[in-house]
């Protein structure tokens, strides 16, 4: 062996163990390396998870609501057809109470007539349509074969060919017997759902509990209104409506065919339906007749009983026409109802407590009584608005103010 090959030998096998040495240690240092990399980035994200699942600040994963820390959840609300339809799911209720945000404030899924009908659930959704109300009943069934009850709030408003789809609504979320995973992404992981978490707590610092079972069963009546502030909401509530799109209201054939379906797939699967019209304030019906659309109010009273015949809440009777006044019973503005007024609907669909309910309030309509029936509101129109030319003038004014406001901005 020459002796470059000798030296060459004798420095490889020195020099080995410690380079070995060094690349086990360079090997350590990388695996720690991505170790401390992986931890920044995991442990952030996991810990955001585990805060927004222990507040839920939308109601999902069903946590204890405890007081003062997480009972109060502003963004719950408008959030509806998010956690509706995993409640749903959990819930698996036999009766479903829907409609508008009327239904969704004015009737208790643990009204005592329902006693032998539970568990009962408040499936309403605030802004909907009829299309929405349909898709969620179609949920319901999907996750409940034993669903024996639904009563159901229809309003003018739902038939409006205007009324698109909510943004928050998702097909994907529908007809599914587990959370659908972007919507887990969505309130476990997102920026959002960290600021609704710290809404949650601020806001349960300082609100008080007023009921411990607030929303649990989708009932969510408005809480901690001010009655001072009610002369206030009436004139807000009918000056949005001037500038929405009910303002231009579009009867929706696309949408009574809606009404036919919700028909059609109770009686498909055995399913007690009951309907019934949402009786909102005078003052609302005042200001659909100001916008020029109360022949088309009548026409779809006319449509919906050549479908079905239907309890008529609205109109001028003895509960809608109770005056605007700082301690109302009935209304908390012009659209909504109070849950005293929604009982008396369960009484009077529920055959419970009948004599409680006024003989004005609630008329069955169909096809042989409709043109009676319309004949009747306009003549108990006038007498309500002989008696209160205040709250005439009220929608009127609003109005015009309306009109002037948006022709000052369109010159």
């Amino acid at each position: 062996m020459s002796v470059n090959n000798q030296l060459s030998s004798t420095y490889s096998q020195t020099s080995s163990p410690q380079e070995s040495e060094k690349i086990v240690g360079n090997k350590r240092k990388y695996i720690r390396y991505n170790w401390i990399f992986l931890l920044s980035v995991f442990l952030p994200v996991v810990t955001v998870g585990l805060f927004n699942i222990v507040v839920d600040p939308y109601d999902v994963f069903n946590t204890p609501n405890l007081w003062g820390i997480n009972h109060s959840k502003p963004r719950k609300d408008n959030n509806d057809r998010l956690y509706k339809a995993t409640d749903i799911i959990r819930i698996k209720p036999v009766t479903i109470l829907t409609g508008s945000s009327r239904t969704k404030q004015g009737l208790d899924p643990n009204h005592p007539a329902l006693e032998n009908e539970q568990p009962a659930y408040n499936l309403a959704l605030n802004g909907t349509n009829i299309y929405e109300l349909r898709r969620y009943i179609e949920h319901a069934i999907s996750n409940q074969k034993e669903l024996d009850l639904v009563i159901v709030g229809l309003d003018f408003l739902m038939f409006n060919s205007l009324r698109k789809n909510r943004g928050v609504f998702s097909e994907r979320r529908l007809e599914k017997q587990y959370i659908f995973f972007k919507d887990f992404i969505n309130v476990t992981f997102s920026l959002d759902a960290v600021q609704a978490s710290k809404e949650a707590i601020i806001d349960s610092k300082k609100t008080p509990l007023e009921y411990p079972s607030y929303g649990e069963n989708g009932f969510m009546p408005e809480l901690n209104l001010d009655p001072e502030e009610t002369q206030q909401r009436f004139t807000g509530n009918i000056w949005l409506y001037y500038k929405s799109p009910d303002s231009r209201y579009q009867l929706s054939t696309k949408f009574l065919d809606e009404l036919k379906k919700i028909v059609d797939l109770s009686e498909k699967n055995q399913i007690k339906l009951m309907l019934f019209i949402s009786p909102s304030h005078a003052t609302q019906w005042e200001t659909i007749r100001a916008t020029g659309k109360w022949s088309t109010f009548e026409k779809w009273k006319r449509e919906v009983v050549k479908i079905t015949p239907i309890l008529d809440f609205s109109g001028y009777n003895s509960i809608t026409t109770e005056p605007i006044h700082n301690d109302m019973e009935n209304y908390r503005d012009n659209s909504h109802y109070t849950p005293k007024v929604g009982n008396l609907i369960l009484n009077k669909l529920l055959s419970y407590k009948e004599e409680e309910v006024p003989e004005d309030f609630g008329i069955l309509i169909s096809q042989e009584n409709i043109e009676s029936h319309l004949t009747k509101i306009r003549q108990d129109r006038e007498v309500w608005a002989k008696n209160n030319p205040d709250e005439v003038k009220l929608v009127k004014e609003i109005k015009q103010k309306h009109d002037a406001s948006r022709a000052e901005k369109n010159q």
